[in-house]
């Protein structure tokens, strides 16, 4: 049974911006929160925005994504987002507004995902995580296999 539960705040400073960001999904056969928070970035050049492969031996391996991760205890979303992005591509992000919040059910974990508008400012991008990466345009999304936590961005983006 799937219900949910209240997570206390422990930083009033920061806020969140949509409901689902002060709730968590409780399995009640554990008796465990499982919402995952994870950031990513929208980043342009021109008319193309760039889409990242995951490595294969990670879970949803080979499909496309934004760039980005979990964010950890005591970070805020644009600090994990920052420290991703350095991660896994070696370049400095300037993070922007956020363009969309999904929530999204798979099989092993709930995602809250809050996907910034985002530039770099420092640094050319450097697969240190990813499989490949590419620059595409909305026109190109579908020929790419993207994670499923991407398909309402990616319809909203197809509008832009």
């Amino acid at each position: 049974m799937i219900q949910r539960c209240s997570v206390k705040e422990t930083d009033r400073a920061e806020t969140f911006s949509l409901f689902f960001t002060s709730m968590r999904v409780r399995d009640t056969r554990k008796g465990e929160c499982n919402m995952t928070e994870v950031v990513a970035a929208l980043i342009w050049d021109g008319d193309r925005f760039m889409a990242c492969q995951r490595p294969a031996h990670k879970a949803r391996g080979l499909l496309w994504e934004f760039v980005g991760g979990k964010v950890e205890p005591g970070e805020t979303k644009q600090q994990a987002l920052v420290r991703e992005c350095r991660e896994e591509l070696a370049v400095t992000v300037q993070v922007g507004s956020v363009f969309m919040e999904v929530t999204h059910e798979y099989p092993d974990l709930t995602v809250h995902l809050t996907l910034f508008h985002a530039s770099i400012t420092e640094g050319t991008p450097q697969l240190l995580e990813h499989n490949d990466l590419k620059w595409i345009t909305t026109k190109e999304i579908d020929r790419l296999e993207f994670c499923p936590a991407d398909e309402v961005i990616l319809e909203r983006l197809k509008q832009i």
